[in-house]
């Protein structure tokens, strides 16, 4: 399987980044002919004010119900089918009722919803700079470890912050993953000095592949301050080797998916059965 993952620069005009976006696939569809993409972070609106965010969310339709859904769901079922791939949507705002959810939707290339998974580890934090962030003011917590098949391999969804967090990653190893899909905003604060880091080590750790598009740049929070993201979307193997990067700017990045590679390394150094605390 060839995976790409998109690289953007969104900020709070959701008519804008659902454009962006849309170029953003299209290309990649075209030059490197993959059978997944992957999307960023929150593409849909990062940045702005709750308001802003709330009135950027979409009510999603229930799953398995083939009911219409908001601008963005539609958009990414509709690219999903046109151009026959598995289409990840990163995330994007989920408003249910008066909640707000950071949600990861996935299409198969019939336009099929395959997975839909809400970030568990919410970002509230002091950065380096002493900047505050807090998630949990806006969105909740989802709860549930969700997995699907996409092309054959068990893909495995996780949401940025949850990277900190290896025993998720141990959990989608255990429930069969073999790519885990790993959106991303992160800040350029801590992304210039854990972010490959960290990827690489899940990788190492869970001995799958990690594909993880990031947005890249600067949006305005929802004071009117900047805020820059790292970007340096990944792909990596599951011997912690970068296969791709897109380190700046609006673009994407593509590599093959070798499912000999993932065989090789966990029958060469069988961690999981090793595993004695957990």
């Amino acid at each position: 399987m060839r995976v790409s993952v998109v690289q953007m620069n969104p900020g709070a005009d959701k008519p804008a980044n659902l454009a962006q976006a849309r170029a953003l696939i299209e290309r990649a569809a075209a030059e490197d002919r993959p059978e997944l993409v992957a999307l960023p972070e929150m593409w849909t609106c990062l940045g702005g004010d709750r308001a802003t965010k709330f009135a950027a969310s979409e009510a999603l339709p229930a799953p398995g119900s083939n009911l219409s859904g908001g601008p963005a769901y539609e958009m990414l079922r509709d690219l999903a089918r046109r151009l026959r791939l598995t289409l990840h949507g990163g995330s994007i705002g989920e408003r249910d009722g008066e909640r707000l959810f950071n949600t990861t939707l996935v299409f198969d290339p019939d336009g099929q919803e395959i997975a839909r998974y809400r970030k568990i580890h919410l970002f509230d934090i002091v950065a380096p700079d002493g900047t505050g962030y807090r998630e949990s003011a806006t969105f909740g917590g989802g709860e549930a470890v969700v997995t699907c098949d996409a092309g054959g391999l068990r893909l495995g969804c996780a949401i940025c912050y949850d990277l900190r967090f290896p025993e998720l990653f141990l959990s989608l190893r255990r429930a069969g993953a073999e790519l885990i899909v790993l959106p991303a905003a992160f800040t350029l604060q801590t992304g210039k000095d854990h972010w490959e880091v960290l990827v690489r080590a899940r990788a190492i750790e869970t001995q799958c592949w990690i594909a993880a598009p990031a947005t890249w740049g600067r949006h305005l929070d929802g004071g009117g301050e900047l805020r820059f993201t790292y970007g340096h979307s990944l792909i990596c193997d599951p011997w912690g080797d970068v296969a791709a990067r897109q380190a700046s700017g609006t673009g994407w990045a593509s590599a093959r998916i070798d499912p000999a590679l993932t065989a090789r390394v966990r029958r060469d150094m069988p961690v999981l059965e090793h595993r004695r605390l957990a």
